[in-house]
């Protein structure tokens, strides 16, 4: 476990083992351009999202809420919309 994982690990892994959710901040996680275009005045290296950026997931409760609601317009899933579409991309 790195100094990134998210501290909810445990719980995360109960409803979904095959992802590894870190911290990072929106500048390092290389946001989509079709978040980027509703974050315009906010500062990508002092907000925080929790995902895992191999499948395009982010958890909510720690995701900067401008954040999560930009990845909403996105191809991004919260983590239980992820589930719920039935986990795209697991087997890869």
């Amino acid at each position: 476990m790195s100094s990134r994982s998210c501290p909810d690990w445990p719980e995360l892994m109960e409803f979904a083992p095959e992802l590894q959710f870190k911290h990072y901040t929106a500048a390092e996680a290389k946001l989509p351009a079709d978040a980027l275009m509703h974050l315009p005045d906010v500062p990508l290296g002092d907000v925080s999202i929790c995902a895992d950026l191999e499948h395009h997931v982010y958890y909510a409760t720690h995701t900067d809420e401008r954040v999560a609601a930009a990845l909403r317009e996105s191809h991004w899933f919260e983590v239980r919309g992820w589930i719920a579409a039935g986990r795209p991309g697991a087997a890869f």
